[in-house]
């Protein structure tokens, strides 16, 4: 299968691209480099990637940023930003990749454990997620072609968290985490939300 991996230059997004690439073509897409360039931020940017790549059999979506601030310092501009970037444009990933994805391929998106475990300091990245995890909920019900939706929620991830100066032991390696897309693309699930943990 052809696979399109948007943004497969960061921490999971390298980890899916080099699993997949085991068994699939892969066709790595970010901001600043890849074989695509791409800004999720802007949907006139995901149409063009989409242009550029042509038809695919799977799209993975492994990016997106949200504010992470306590709520009251979250400004009118932090939210606008959550809600454009990680929200509308893995939205816009889906709502794009529908015309590029073949009969019986699938979107995979990312959420994020905040979605259903919020920590102080998360509020407008739990928004971003939870409403990502009902979106993809609805819209696979909405695919056309036997097309299937889903969304990979990832936990804290180890080399994330050691970049942070935390201990990694509190996350989950990339690598482990890239299974759950594995499954996404190469499975039959619909519609779901796929816990990352669970391959731990």
């Amino acid at each position: 299968m052809k696979v399109l991996v948007i943004g497969a230059t960061g921490t999971i997004g390298l980890a899916v691209a080099e699993a997949l690439r085991a068994e699939h073509e892969v066709v790595s897409a970010a901001r600043s480099s890849g074989d695509a360039r791409v800004d999720i931020a802007s949907p006139e940017s995901i149409r063009g990637l989409f242009r550029q790549v042509g038809r695919v059999d799977a799209v993975v979506s492994c990016t997106g940023s949200a504010a992470f601030k306590p709520l009251d310092q979250l400004s009118d501009e932090d939210f606008a930003f959550s809600l454009s970037n990680k929200l509308m444009g893995q939205v816009n990933v889906i709502r794009s990749g529908l015309e590029h994805v073949a009969d019986g391929g699938s979107i995979t998106v990312t959420s994020g454990v905040l979605s259903q475990e919020p920590a102080p300091g998360t509020s407008a990245i739990s928004l971003v997620n939870a409403g990502l995890e009902g979106f993809a909920r609805a819209a696979a019900l909405d695919a056309p072609r036997g097309i299937r939706i889903n969304v990979v929620s990832p936990p804290w991830v180890s080399e994330t968290l050691e970049a942070m100066g935390r201990d990694p032991a509190g996350g989950l390696p990339a690598a482990i985490v890239a299974h759950a897309y594995v499954d996404a693309v190469s499975g039959a699930f619909n519609g779901q939300v796929l816990d990352a943990r669970k391959y731990a």
